[in-house]
């Protein structure tokens, strides 16, 4: 098969969850421009149909798609909507994570914690298995799930501002994330379903502006010396989403600029 050819998703259908935020907009973008036909999902449909809309103006292909992932009915409703008009999706990125129940630690309690796992665990490990069956069906597949290097190391709290921190749920659902991962491709590989994770290092265009002590140091102690900017993660998911990687799975790529090997 000719290297490019590999690259080209022309034909396929993704659906990334989370699809209009920091990092699921450039993911959205990425893929459509490597060819799929993205569905873009979200709780904000209207977010989703905005991106979707300056996608197509593009000559690209997009559409934007009520998703809820705290919600069995809604995910039911997309799972069914989708089976009825594509079949099957051959990529589910799962990008989305709500923020909404975070807490310092000693001010966590059970109820906060439940809310949190039960959108960024459950709600994915959910949608997967909704849609596990048309892939199965297919034949093939693409998981793709959206972890962060405090999926690989502990937050460096030495780096952080005073009055910073780094929420304990967020660690301990990035790292969940990478063991469904690998449980994920050990299972139904034999099926040609692939299941790989990403590890981006954080990424806020306003950083700078709001935490200039934080961004110099995280830069400095990173080996490329820079954060990540927008379009860098495109690479990485265009690469598990296509036949580049059809070798490739329950592998975590950490994309952080070498953060995490210091």
């Amino acid at each position: 098969m000719n290297a490019a050819s590999m690259f080209d998703m022309r034909g396929r259908v993704a659906l990334v969850t989370g699809g209009r935020g920091l990092y699921g907009a450039p993911i959205s973008e990425g893929l459509a421009e490597a060819g799929a036909h993205v569905l873009i999902a979200s709780r904000n449909r209207q977010a989703c149909c905005d991106l979707a809309a300056a996608l197509v103006e593009r000559g690209l292909s997009a559409e934007g798609v009520s998703l809820d992932l705290a919600d069995d009915q809604s995910i039911h409703e997309l799972t069914e909507d989708i089976a009825r008009r594509y079949g099957s999706v051959d990529v589910l990125v799962n990008n989305a994570v709500s923020r909404e129940y975070y807490a310092d630690f000693e001010q966590m309690s059970r109820p906060l914690m439940a809310s949190s796992l039960d959108v960024n665990i459950l709600g994915t490990m959910g949608l997967t298995q909704a849609l596990l069956p048309l892939m199965r069906t297919k034949g093939s597949g693409s998981i793709i799930n959206i972890s962060s290097i405090q999926g690989v190391i502990a937050p460096h709290f030495p780096y952080y501002d005073q009055d910073q921190s780094s929420p304990v749920g967020y660690t301990l659902e990035k790292w969940g994330l990478i063991g469904f991962t690998k449980w994920l491709a050990a299972r139904y590989g034999r099926e040609g379903i692939r299941a790989n994770a990403i590890s981006p290092g954080g990424y806020d265009p306003l950083l700078e502006e709001k935490r200039p002590v934080f961004y110099r140091t995280y830069a400095t102690h990173t080996p490329l010396g820079k954060w990540p900017d927008r379009d860098d993660i495109k690479g990485p998911v265009c690469f598990l989403a296509s036949d580049a990687s059809r070798y490739v799975t329950g592998h975590n790529l950490v994309m952080d600029g070498g953060f995490t090997i210091w």
